[in-house]
């Protein structure tokens, strides 16, 4: 065998090998078993719509909560997932009886959940939407691919015999009870929103599961029930197909809404931030939204006013930049209290006063500090005369004594220092012991560590006796 044969032969080997991990005709049980099992889990009657009831009440309190933990406890003890993986199977076998029984119980789950979910919520004294309920009213692509995973997880588990703990994962990941949930709530508090929004949610996911239940029974070749209507089967695949194709589009549809949506928040607040930056002026609030295709900002400034006409302008042309052109910039400029409907006056306010709270804070803090440097400044120039006398007495050699803090500052680097300089007027000179004692003297006086001293600077403006005697 030459070397490029046996390298072809590894090759061959090698994803052979790779591929028999994939296989799971070994790990199979035999149809009759996996049907068993199924059509157990179809059944809505008796205890298992108690359950689901319990269920879907403990789903409403962890949604009115806000509490994730209550969410999942509920999606675990669901049995929703049995009459839709039911259907996978009955049009992948085509056995239309099962279908039925399906198609009924599915229904009957859907009212006694809504009935469910809107009974707790017209009782629950908290009505206002928390977050997690929110979420549940936005179906999107990505819960289109989470139902189509989580229902081939749940189709495979539940077809082979190493079983483990999928089940459970597939109830708590195609989240099918939280949005039955929500419309419930929609329901109770006559909001539309909420209501169709969740159980469209609700619908994409059941759609998903039961196609990719459909998908695995064929991939599974499942065999057919011995009596069969073709042309039926053809029709209610047609159907089952025509929907599922239709559901994709509006998900995508509603996607890349959410997504145009989320891009342009990004890039509007970012314009607000970085944009909408004036000396003495600030934004107090922003609020950015789109109302259909429609793009909107609202700002209102607070502080010194701004030609109203040239900042529009300027602001609109700053848009087209960014890639923002064809958005509605609302400008407000000033404070008033005959805010339009909609506006939260409180929180303006709120703002305001905070604002208002920072710049006098801030300006206090600048006049504090400019009173300790004029302080600094007038306790040298006041020391001067008064230490003159006593310098007379200790260094009788000294006539005149000047001093002054002054500010040092570099050509080259640019660093500037602070610097105590004396300034003596000694004719006869002092000793490097006299000049020492004399800056220690003053560095104490002062109550500064650094004090330079210079003697004898020529070209000082030393007082004279003649500016004395004249008054100069």
């Amino acid at each position: 065998m030459t070397q490029n044969a046996t390298f072809k032969e590894n090759v061959r080997k090698f994803f052979k090998e790779l591929l028999s991990y994939f296989n799971v005709a070994e790990d199979l049980e035999p149809q009759l078993d996996a049907e068993m099992s199924i059509r157990s889990g179809v059944s809505f009657k008796g205890s298992q719509l108690l359950v689901l009831i319990f269920a879907i009440f403990i789903a409403s309190l962890g949604l009115n909560t806000d509490s994730i933990p209550v969410i999942i406890g509920a999606m675990l003890i669901s049995p929703l997932m049995g009459p839709i993986i039911g259907m996978g199977l009955a049009i992948g076998i085509e056995d239309y009886a099962l279908l039925n029984r399906s198609l009924k119980n599915i229904v009957m789950a859907i009212i006694g959940s809504l009935a469910a979910s809107a009974i707790y919520f017209l009782i629950s004294p908290q009505y206002e939407g928390a977050s997690q309920l929110l979420a549940r009213t936005s179906p999107s692509i990505y819960d289109v691919f989470v139902a189509l995973f989580g229902g081939a997880a749940g189709i495979v588990s539940i077809a082979c015999k190493n079983k483990g703990q999928v089940m459970p994962g597939v109830a708590i990941a195609t989240s099918l009870m939280p949005p039955l949930c929500t419309a419930g709530y929609g329901l109770a508090t006559l909001q539309p929103h909420f209501f169709f929004g969740a159980l469209y949610l609700f619908f994409t996911n059941m759609i998903f599961i039961l196609f990719a239940s459909l998908i695995g029974v064929k991939l599974m070749k499942y065999k057919r029930v011995v009596y069969q209507d073709s042309k039926r089967s053809r029709r209610v695949q047609a159907i089952v197909y025509s929907i599922v194709f239709a559901t994709i589009g509006f998900s995508c549809y509603l996607t890349y809404g959410m997504i145009r949506k989320n891009v342009f928040m990004r890039e509007a607040t970012m314009f607000v931030e970085n944009e909408m930056v004036f000396p003495n002026t600030q934004v107090l609030n922003q609020k950015i939204y789109m109302t259909g295709n429609q793009r909107h900002i609202d700002v209102t400034l607070i502080g010194q006013a701004l030609p109203k006409d040239s900042l529009q302008l300027a602001m609109m042309m700053k848009l087209d930049s960014v890639g923002l052109g064809g958005t509605m910039l609302n400008i407000k400029q000033g404070f008033s209290l005959s805010e339009p409907e909609g506006v939260d006056n409180e929180k303006n306010f709120q703002q305001f006063y905070t604002i208002m709270q920072q710049e006098i804070d801030m300006r206090q803090n600048t006049i504090d500090s400019l009173k300790e440097v004029v302080k600094v400044y007038s306790t040298f120039g006041q020391e001067s005369h008064n230490i003159a006398p006593e310098v007379k007495v200790l260094f009788p050699a000294v006539k005149d004594i000047a001093l002054s803090r002054m500010i040092a500052a570099s050509t080259v680097s640019g660093v500037v220092d602070t610097v105590n300089m004396v300034f003596v007027n000694a004719p006869k000179g002092l000793s490097a012991s006299e000049k020492a004692k004399l800056t220690e003297y003053v560095g104490i006086r002062l109550k500064e560590e650094h004090v330079h001293l210079t003697l004898n600077p020529s070209n000082f403006p030393w007082p004279s006796s003649d500016a004395k005697a004249t008054g100069k």
